[in-house]
Order: structure tokens, then sequence, then C-alpha cells
């Protein structure tokens, strides 16, 4: 395959493949330990909330940070970039396995986030790079397939590893390191001298600002499912963190199959109408999982909503991808990286009263409700314009 003169080799593919499974790696890996983490540090005022925050804290890292990492990815190099980040990601990520403080896990995770942002706007922008049109919906289905399917191996293995002991799976992290010369010997950039000038990326269309909006609430909405259903399956339905490895590791099987999807609904259907399908699907899962009595209906529940959250996935970063050029690529996917991050760490702090007034299952069920009311609204509003 040639782009513009630069040969991309299958080797280069396969680990732009590998770098974007890292960065669902950031949180998935751990959730598990999560209730286990809480008890061990029972005795720390607001643990409840401090547990769900290590999942989320790279999340603000990565809001805050991203746009100013997409000058330093421009400048410094996408191939270098990602390497210092693999390194930082495989050091901070598994510092959880020797750490006695829970200000030290906070500060660990902060810095991992700053190496998960780069990770993604390297990721991202060589996307663009690589692939045009039909073929990057395509190739994007299939990267956010790859994605999912790790998820589903770290989320299950990160499961096991945490009835042995809760701070192995943060080992999982060390990956990083096998990473490092994969990324040295095969990922392909263009060269400095054929890239435009900075001062032509640094200014981001405005017409991008409501499709990073769109991908903020999704995030904000979507990591409600790793960040609460730990809970309620071990805590509540008194299930092991194997078994909730596996219903949550199905979620990221079927996100798979839902990334893979919207190649085929993008034949048929435009972002926006997409945009909508997968909320609708989201919010049946939600509803789903609100009605839920015995732990299997779990794997069905939860298999919905990783399903229409890979369709969304997708489909915003396409979106998004459509509506810029070479030049701003990277600028562009650093906000985009900013917004959707900034969706995830809010998710906890946003929802938690009404996690607290309602408990988790109930809460599930009220989020569901929520979006079908949302989607009715959009769809209103939609046909009124057009009468």
């Amino acid at each position: 395959m040639t782009i513009k003169g630069l040969k991309i080799k299958k080797t280069a593919i396969f680990t732009l493949l590998l770098i974007s499974m890292t960065t669902m790696m950031s949180n998935v890996a751990i959730v598990t330990a999560l209730p286990r983490l809480q008890d061990y540090f029972s005795d720390i005022e607001n643990i409840e909330f401090y547990s769900r925050l290590i999942l989320t804290l790279p999340s603000l890292s990565i809001a805050l940070l991203a746009p100013f990492l997409g000058h330093f990815v421009f400048r410094f190099g996408k191939k270098n970039s990602a390497l210092a980040a693999l390194f930082i990601f495989a050091t901070t990520g598994s510092a959880g396995l020797f750490l006695e403080h829970i200000e030290a896990f906070l500060l660990s995770r902060a810095m991992f986030g700053i190496s998960v942002a780069t990770l993604m706007i390297v990721s991202t922008s060589l996307v663009g790079d690589y692939f045009q049109g039909e073929a990057r919906h395509k190739f994007m289905g299939y990267q956010s397939a790859f994605m999912a399917i790790g998820g589903v191996s770290f989320v299950i293995g990160g499961g096991i590893l945490s009835d042995i002991n809760w701070r192995l799976p943060f080992g999982i992290y060390l990956m990083g390191f096998v990473l490092i010369p994969i990324a040295y010997l095969f990922l392909i950039e263009k060269r400095k001298d054929e890239l435009f000038n900075l001062e032509d990326e640094i200014t981001v269309p405005k017409k991008l600002i409501g499709i990073y909006l769109l991908g903020f609430f999704y995030m904000l909405i979507f990591f409600i499912l790793p960040t609460q259903i730990p809970f309620l399956i071990i805590d509540t339905f008194q299930a092991s963190g194997k078994v909730a490895g596996f219903i949550i590791g199905l979620a990221f099987f079927a996100n798979a199959l839902g990334a893979i999807s919207f190649s085929k609904l993008k034949k048929r259907f435009d972002f926006f109408s997409i945009y909508i399908i997968a909320l609708t699907i989201i919010a049946i899962g939600f509803i789903g999982v609100g009605l839920v009595n015995n732990l299997k209906l779990f794997f069905l529940t939860s298999t919905i909503l990783g399903f229409g959250g890979g369709v969304m996935m997708t489909n915003v970063t396409a979106w998004m991808l459509s509506r810029t050029t070479f030049e701003k690529r990277v600028k562009s996917s650093g906000y985009m990286t900013s917004f959707m991050f900034l969706g995830q760490f809010c998710s906890p702090i946003v929802f938690h009263p009404l996690v607290s007034n309602f408990g988790v299952q109930t809460f599930f069920e009220i989020i569901g409700i929520s979006l079908f009311a949302i989607i009715f609204l959009i769809m209103f509003y939609k046909l009124a314009i057009k009468s």
C-alpha cells in the first residue's frame, strides 16, 4: 500500500493495531480489581469514590493535556512520541503492583494518562495518514474490533488475576515494554520534510466542535459500564472477579462486532443517523441491566451495551476524520481525544449522586429511560424542522 509516495507495510498496520489496543487497556485491565482495592483501603474516608477515581483519573490527564500533546506529537514525530509513551505506559501503569498509599495510586494514574493520550493521538492520526475514504471506514471498524478483542483478553485476564491478588492486574501494563521494540522496528510515518508547517496545523475547524461534544456525551454515558457494573456484579450479585471479567469481556467482544458493523451501516446511513441508532441500542442495554434479577442475564444486557458502544465509537472517530485534512489531523485528533476522555473522567463524578441515592441497578434503569427521552426529543425536533 502506498500513501502519497509512502509505502505502508502490513507490519506497520499490525503495529498500529497493537498501539491502538493499548489505549483500550488504559482502564479495563483493572476494573475487576477495584472492589478489592476498595476493601484494602477501607479505612480511608470516601474510598468508594477514590476507587472509581483511580479508574478515571487518567482520563482527566488526557482531557487536559491532549490538545497540547497534539503539538508535541507534531514536533517530535509520531514514531518517537509512541516510543516515549509506551515506556511511560509500562512504568506508571504497573506501579500498582507495589504502591501502598492511595495518593501515590492517584498520582501514578494521572501520569499514566499522559502516555495513553499520546498513544491515542498517534494511532488516530496515523489511521488518517494510512487510509482514505471507504478503506478508512473499513479499517477503523477492524481497529475498533482489535481494540475490543484486546479488551476482552485484558479484562478476563484481569478478573482471573484479581481473584489471586488484587494487585496482579496492574502487571498487565508491562506489555508496553514488549511493544517498544516492535514500534521501533515497524512503525512508519512521513519524514519531517514532507509534513506541512506547524502553523497550518494549529487552527481546528469550528465544524468539528459539534462532533467533539457528541464524543464527550457518548463517553460520559458509555463509561458507566466499566465504572459501575463491576461493583453491581461483585457486591450485589456476589460474583467472583473471574465471572465479572467474563461478563465485561463479552461486552467488549460485542463492542468489536459493533465496530465491524459500522462500515456496512455507513453505506446506508449518514453519521448522525448512525449515532442515533447506536444511542438507541445503548439505551436498551441500560434498561436491560436495570431490570436484571439473575446474574446470567448480564451476559445478554452487557452484550447489547457493548455492541452499541462499538458502533458509536467508530462512528464518532470516522466522522471527525472525514471533516479534517492531513495538516490538521494531529491537532484535531488531540481535541477529539481530549473531549472523549473528559467524558470518561466526568462519568463517575456526574453520576455519583444518582448512584448513591438510587443504587447502582436502579441508576442503570434511570439512565436508559433518560436516553430514550433524549432520542425522542431529537427525532421530534428533526421532524419539526422538516415540516
